[in-house]
């Protein structure tokens, strides 16, 4: 597996204020699945993310990625695995304003250390469709244009799992189309192993599973979905019934 949760809890606040964001999450996401996250907002999606790549700390529970428990980490040690072993892609891009197009995909591997092999490098954004603007500024680049930068960056160090938050947000719908292929791709012939949270059921469409997420809890699987189906599943678990739950 790339990725598992075991009995995972995790709380925000405390007292009487507290909100239970993750209630004893059990996950596992084989390797090489293209797996999206999708819930009401305030479900637990975000909290999933964010302790399944090391930057949030469960109060109880473990997670492991790629094989190694998160929770025995340190502060370097878990910095060292996101770089090693996890790619991120945002809905912001985050990409650096005043670098070029193969110096922001660099960048991650430059940081911990790496070789760069600047043949790959080209080899990788050619394929994204990027090829001719290695050297254009972010700035100068499309919305899609940009986020597939930050795709080749994630995918560049050939990491365990790549987390995408929402990584279509910002993006119109032919770009938005176009990202989710890649992503679809490198799961489905490169065997990366991609964890997604999105509301967009048209993007969940594009996975080989959606798990879903009500109130802190895994409430339902959904493999081989179609855009239809998860929209209306999602309307059931957005009804009053499931409202205030975790963030």
């Amino acid at each position: 597996m790339a990725l598992e949760l075991h009995h995972v809890t995790k709380r925000h606040g405390e007292g009487a204020t507290a909100v239970t964001a993750l209630d004893d999450v059990s996950l596992a996401i084989p390797t090489g699945t293209f797996a999206a996250v999708m819930g009401p907002s305030g479900s637990g999606k975000s909290t999933l993310l964010h302790c399944a790549a090391g930057l949030d700390r469960p109060d109880s529970g473990s997670v492991v990625l790629d094989g190694r428990r998160l929770d025995g980490l340190d502060e370097a040690a878990l910095t060292r695995l996101r770089r090693e072993r996890m790619g991120f892609v945002f809905q912001s891009f985050n990409l650096v304003p005043t670098l070029t197009v193969a110096q922001n995909v660099t960048l991650p591997l430059e940081f911990a250390g790496r070789r760069v092999d600047a043949r790959r490098v080209r080899a990788l954004l050619t394929r994204l469709g990027l090829g001719e603007r290695t050297g254009h500024r972010p700035g100068e680049l499309s919305g899609g244009q940009q986020q597939r930068v930050a795709i080749a960056r994630a995918m560049l160090g050939e990491p365990a799992v790549v987390f995408a938050d929402e990584p279509t947000g910002a993006l119109d719908t032919q770009a938005a189309r176009e990202v989710l292929a890649i992503l679809r791709q490198a799961a489905a012939q490169d065997g990366r192993t991609i964890v997604m949270v999105t509301h967009d059921p048209v993007a969940a469409s594009y996975a080989d599973v959606v798990v879903f997420f009500a109130d802190g809890h895994v409430v339902d699987h959904l493999p081989r979905p179609d855009a239809a189906t998860v929209a209306a599943r999602m309307a059931r678990l957005s009804a009053p019934a499931h409202a205030g739950g975790a963030r």
